[in-house]
């Protein structure tokens, strides 16, 4: 026995004998002060959840918590806000930092020998929302977004290009600054000129 410990024993009476005595202290044990405080509290609440409009809780498909801008959810695609064009060029980088081995990419050459992403997927069943794949993408057409909805019937749910890129009609609604991976808006300050002139 380890001296440093100090036992306390509690007095919880003698074993009942018989099936009266069996009884009573059931009752006795069960019956107490804190077991109507608690059913008093419950009912307070649930009445004035149910009369006087005062819930706690967040109805989750009408009613959404708001996330915070470095949230890692759903990748996003994002477009030039120029042209309407994807950003993403096809340099593969997030695939080859993908440490779970979630992003499938394939690219080809278009008519003006322009590089271009012919395929691209992301497996979400495997995908451990990291945020590398955001960090070091060069032009910025890979960030987190704010869809956190990841549920699916299958093991493995996979998600296209075109389901992460921005609609043409919603363009004006993309954030340039948005996801994590994306620049913070005072990231221009810190940009440095090289000293050699190309």
């Amino acid at each position: 026995m380890n001296e440093k410990q100090k036992y306390i024993m509690l007095d919880l009476g003698g074993t009942p004998l018989t099936p009266w005595c069996r009884f009573k202290r059931v009752v006795k044990r069960t019956f107490r002060i804190e077991l109507f405080i608690g059913l008093w509290v419950t009912i307070r609440e649930m009445f004035k959840t149910l009369f006087m409009g005062k819930s706690h809780t967040t109805k989750y498909p009408f009613e959404k918590m708001p996330i915070p801008p470095r949230y890692r959810a759903i990748h996003d695609m994002l477009r030039l806000l120029e042209s309407g064009h994807y950003r993403c060029i096809g340099c593969g980088l997030c695939e080859k930092i993908c440490i779970s081995n979630c992003i499938a990419m394939e690219t080809r050459y278009d008519e003006n020998q322009r590089k271009e992403v012919s395929e691209y997927t992301i497996n979400f069943g495997r995908c451990i929302f990291c945020g590398y794949c955001a960090e070091v993408c060069p032009e910025l057409a890979i960030v987190h977004g704010a869809r956190y909805e990841t549920a699916s019937e299958q093991r493995a749910s996979f998600s296209l290009f075109e389901d992460m890129l921005t609609p043409i009609d919603r363009l004006k609604e993309q954030e340039e600054f948005a996801g994590y991976g994306a620049p913070t808006p005072w990231a221009d300050k810190n940009i440095k000129k090289t000293p050699l002139a190309y």
